[in-house]
């Protein structure tokens, strides 16, 4: 099955503009493939992230992982972190992991494909190359001022209002 359709562009672009700072990981390479840990079908675990140079008036982050080349016309939520307290500049391997401990008050809402976790890579097979944008966004309240019934697009619509910084890494996919 091969799904001939236009890439997606960038989405973050699109949003307000914001201060940028800086993301990485021991586990995603920006613009490389995702490993097999990263990947549904092997594994479901979040990768290592770490981040610096947030703007000054960060009181929290939210960390999400969106997918803009799924076969839909919003793209797939993968991931969706809410209200890490502003000390917290990076998370371990497995972090999104369904039922983790979290720090301070942080918790994940609902992904896409409906728990409260990282969902790892799943484009159709035979699709084209997914991209799978990791990003911080620094908030300037210490709370987003949702739950955790909030879905991915009520949380991005608070984004929209309250970030003051975002920081980008994105790993790609296909089967």
């Amino acid at each position: 099955m091969s799904l001939d359709r236009p890439v997606t562009p960038d989405p973050y672009p699109l949003l307000p503009a914001v201060a940028s700072f800086d993301v990485t990981s021991a586990d995603v390479t920006d613009g490389q493939p995702l490993k097999d840990d990263q990947v549904a079908a092997a594994g479901d675990t979040s990768p290592q992230l770490s981040w610096s140079g947030a703007p000054e008036g960060t009181k929290s982050y939210v960390v999400t992982c969106f997918d803009p080349d799924a076969p839909t016309p919003s793209g797939f939520w993968h991931w969706v972190l809410v209200d890490l307290p502003a000390d917290v500049t990076s998370l371990d391997v497995g972090a999104g992991a369904e039922g983790a401990t979290l720090p301070g008050n942080a918790f994940m809402c609902r992904n896409d494909g409906g728990p409260k976790a990282f969902m790892g890579a799943a484009p159709p097979q035979g699709d084209q190359v997914h991209r799978y944008y990791f990003v911080v966004h620094a908030v300037q309240e210490e709370t987003l001022g949702v739950d955790s019934d909030a879905s991915p697009a009520v949380v991005s619509f608070n984004l929209a209002f309250k970030s003051i910084g975002r920081a980008i890494l994105h790993g790609t996919y296909q089967h």
